[in-house]
């Protein structure tokens, strides 16, 4: 990614007219190479959403790799490592996870679990940015955004796999009234796993049953498909052997409660997270990593009615 990128390029050079660079033309391409600020640069935006399916390479940058979004401020990193909590965590940037230091050019994290780490930095349009770990040979691709105008609701649905291993348990909260009577009216907890591709287990116990004490009566495969041409909506399906695939629209209600749209009844069912599992900096959930992601594609049109 790096041959023929612009090493903190054009998008600076207005911030930072008072430093001195060098032009070097190139048959018709212009490369500018510059001792920039490169803090103010990491600055510039108070949010970097890591768009983990645009990494290149066979590496990984741990902390890079567990993290929604990397904040840089005053000599502190900060990490959105849950989608619970994003956007008032921290003041919205998260967790504190470290501190860094800037080069020209380049970046040193000293993550609090991960240790020291020399980044190299490149911007690639106005908003974007490549961390390049040179000693793994990986790039990471950071999307800057203001607190103001970051889509909270849609970093909910992009990752909207993670969002539901976030959560010990999802526990049943509400059935409308409208529907047909059908066998998930009996499912009181869900649970969802990474493992295996997708797994969930299910519970009929009674709502408010202690945690510890829920007794799994089903496990099976589950799957997130995205939506052709409707990037808010995600459906889900989970593989009942003795009832076939139960087909849901999932919507995001909050950081804490999603709502499941049955489709073939009609039926509106709220589950609330129980058990919330915040990946901090230290601890077996530091295990947590974001991988890439290509979910399959439903050509179907939204059925519930907003």
């Amino acid at each position: 990614m790096k041959n023929g990128k612009l090493l903190f390029g054009i998008l600076m050079i207005g911030l930072l007219a008072s430093s001195c660079y060098t032009e070097v033309i190139l048959e018709d391409d212009y490369i500018v190479e510059s001792p920039v600020n490169t803090a103010l640069v990491l600055e510039t935006y108070d949010l970097w959403y890591i768009d983990i399916n645009a990494t290149q390479g066979n590496g990984e940058v741990p902390f890079l790799q567990r993290a929604f979004t990397i904040s840089f401020d005053r000599g502190v990193v900060y990490a959105n490592n849950n989608l619970a909590g994003i956007g008032k965590t921290g003041n919205g940037l998260g967790i504190d996870v470290g501190t860094y230091g800037t080069y020209s050019g380049t970046v040193e994290v000293d993550h609090d679990v991960d240790g020291l780490w020399l980044l190299d930095v490149y911007t690639v349009n106005n908003n974007t940015l490549e961390l390049y770990d040179p000693d793994s040979n990986t790039s990471y691709l950071l999307r800057g955004y203001q607190r103001s105008n970051f889509d909270y609701d849609l970093i909910f649905y992009d990752n909207i796999h993670y969002f539901l291993q976030e959560y010990q348990v999802w526990e049943k909260t509400y059935v409308s009234e409208e529907g047909a009577l059908n066998e998930f009216d009996d499912e009181n907890f869900l649970q969802f796993f990474a493992n295996n591709g997708g797994t969930f287990r299910s519970s009929i116990d009674v709502s408010g049953t202690p945690l510890v004490n829920l007794q799994w009566d089903y496990e099976g495969d589950y799957e997130v498909f995205d939506v052709a041409n409707d990037e808010t909506l995600k459906t889900l399906t989970l593989d009942y052997d003795f009832l076939g695939n139960d087909y849901f629209e999932i919507y995001v209600i909050n950081d804490s409660t999603i709502e499941l749209y049955h489709v073939s009844s009609g039926t509106i069912y709220e589950f609330t997270g129980r058990g919330f599992q915040q990946y901090l900096k230290s601890g077996s959930e530091t295990g947590k990593k974001r991988v890439k992601t290509k979910n399959p594609v439903m050509n179907v049109v939204r059925q519930r009615k907003m």
